[in-house]
């Protein structure tokens, strides 16, 4: 019987484009994150700071909608960016790499991996501090980040570890949402959750009866949006439900499923990241902001994304294929893995993120996102040079 190869590749035109959108955010998040610093940290501080803190939206009876600048970003624009998200690892489940379950245990086996150990290590420097809820931190990869970094490499890295990175990046992303959805809920309201619940059975039901109008699922996307906004689970989380039941059909350009994936590739690349950015790193830093790197707190987000997130994701890899649970027809090139490892230490969009649903704290949140930041510019560094002795210019790598 022919073994299933993770490697065999048939790479469609929507990965293509997410993978170009994907790794033009990353781009555009580098430089969005270099401005949101450099202003914070200028004469214009304070009228950039404040700016984010201004309250928009309106306020009736029924409804309150009125919130700072930033809350818009991370609990509104970033429900769009879930959406994508979720768009694509429904792609992915279908009809993508992690399609058929013996390939996609590959990248599955490895983010867990990349999830389990990064959580180990920040676990076994806070428990039982007030700083025990950063478990998650570094269990996060910002897909766009690496696949930025990766696209700076150009053909000398083969497509395979391109598609392996997206896909582990993608199952990474599935974990991270269970985990936000279970673990960051704040003041739960029954009345808020149970209306949620049902907009998302009107959806399905809609889905069931294969009604094939984008707008008709949009609309009560709104309301679900809404609903869970005020239940206390995290508004974002409504992207991703809504993402699977807008009906994928084959997954071909007539269904709505690609049109509206395929509509939001530059949007989120080029507008929703990098309003996040500016908006979520403008970080006064002070004299003795080395200081904060050396708490429990940090020293766990760079020790997990630094060493835990390769390490977890070579070793769980290389024992599951050791062990046979894993099989692919073709060698594996163990250094590229190594090296994507690296790579999936760049936490940043979501490990900042979860950062603002961990703690309350402002210095705790500042000093978190420092250690996030330094660390994903390492990871970066360090990645792209593995990267680039492992496949050298004038050779092709496996």
């Amino acid at each position: 019987m022919k073994i299933p190869s993770f490697t065999n590749i048939n790479l469609t035109k929507l990965f293509k484009e997410f993978y170009e959108s994907e790794k033009t955010a990353g781009l555009l998040l580098i430089v969005c994150t270099a401005v949101s610093l450099i202003l914070a940290n200028s004469p214009f501080s304070s009228g950039y700071l404040n700016f984010w803190q201004q309250n928009i939206g309106f306020v009736t009876d029924a409804v309150n909608l009125n919130y700072p600048v930033y809350y818009w970003i991370n609990d509104g624009l970033m429900a769009v960016f879930f959406l994508l998200i979720g768009l694509e690892i429904e792609r992915e489940l279908y009809i993508g790499e992690l399609s058929d379950f013996k390939v996609a245990l590959f990248p599955i086996v490895a983010a867990i991996g990349g999830i389990a150990v990064p959580a180990l290590i920040h676990f076994s420097l806070n428990a039982g501090t007030e700083t025990q809820s950063g478990i998650a931190i570094p269990m996060a990869t910002d897909i766009a980040f690496a696949l930025g970094i990766l696209s700076l490499l150009g053909d000398r890295v083969p497509v395979r570890i391109k598609v392996f990175l997206t896909a582990l990046a993608i199952a990474d992303d599935l974990g991270a949402i269970i985990i936000i959805a279970v673990f960051y809920s704040k003041g739960f309201s029954v009345f808020n959750f149970s209306m949620a619940a049902v907009v998302f059975l009107i959806l399905l039901f809609m889905n069931r009866k294969k009604v094939n109008k984008l707008y008709l699922y949009l609309i009560p996307g709104v309301f679900l949006w809404y609903f869970m906004l005020k239940s206390g689970v995290h508004a974002t989380i409504s992207g991703v439900i809504l993402a699977f039941v807008i009906p994928f059909g084959k997954g071909d350009k007539s269904s709505i499923s690609y049109s509206i994936q395929h509509s939001l590739h530059r949007p989120v690349a080029y507008l929703i990241l990098p309003l996040f950015a500016l908006a979520n790193t403008g970080i006064v830093i002070g004299g003795d902001w080395y200081k904060d790197l050396f708490t429990l707190n940090s020293l766990g987000i760079v020790a997990g994304l630094l060493i835990g997130k390769p390490l977890g994701i070579f070793l769980f890899s290389f024992i599951a294929f050791k062990t046979g649970l894993i099989k692919t027809e073709e060698k594996i090139n163990w250094k590229n893995i190594f090296g994507a490892g690296v790579l999936a230490g760049i936490g940043f969009t979501m490990s900042i993120f979860i950062t603002l649903l961990a703690f309350e704290r402002d210095s705790l949140i500042i000093s978190s996102k420092i250690a996030i930041l330094i660390t994903s510019l390492i990871a970066g560094t360090l990645g792209f040079i593995l990267l680039s002795i492992f496949n050298p210019k004038k050779e092709s790598g496996n």
